[in-house]
């Protein structure tokens, strides 16, 4: 019941008014369900296609057998942090777009080779900004994107 509550309050926020990129492969990285179902709420709104990994292990295995126009990741996941996870998914494609939602202060640089960190909780008009300026970006960047944190309440 709580994760369908989260999505009906996701999905009345999605009626803000933000330019979005629609019909894109997502994949999504986060062990907690009820967040997961939110975003993929707010993904399928926008008409993209959803894969969901609720492990890092998982996401790797995920991100081996198909291509992803953005990986969106937790940085606290089993088997191994969000961190390594973008490090090792970096190594294959390295202009690969990669977005870090997490409860934890973590900035993207070498240590975290994220292009963008969003700080939980955040306002979902203001992440489908983010997501759609890292959707708009060309796959094969010739220069990395810029990167922030950014915490998205106000």
């Amino acid at each position: 019941m709580f994760g369908t509550q989260v999505a009906l309050i996701l999905a009345d926020n999605m009626k803000s008014q933000v330019d979005t990129i629609t019909g894109k492969r997502i994949l999504i990285v986060e062990d907690e369900r009820v967040v997961r179902e939110g975003l993929r709420v707010l993904l399928t709104a926008d008409a993209h296609t959803v894969v969901e990994a609720n492990n890092g292990a998982e996401a790797m295995a995920l991100f081996h057998q198909g291509r992803f126009d953005l990986v969106i990741t937790d940085y606290e996941i089993p088997f191994i942090k969000g961190n390594e996870l973008a490090a090792k998914i970096k190594q294959v494609p390295p202009h690969q777009p990669i977005l870090m939602i997490t409860a934890y202060q973590h900035r993207p640089g070498t240590d975290n080779p994220v292009d963008v960190v969003v700080i939980k909780p955040f306002v979902t008009a203001a992440l489908r900004g983010i997501i759609a300026r890292l959707l708009s970006q060309p796959g094969e960047r010739s220069t990395p994107p810029t990167k922030a944190k950014v915490n998205l309440l106000s």
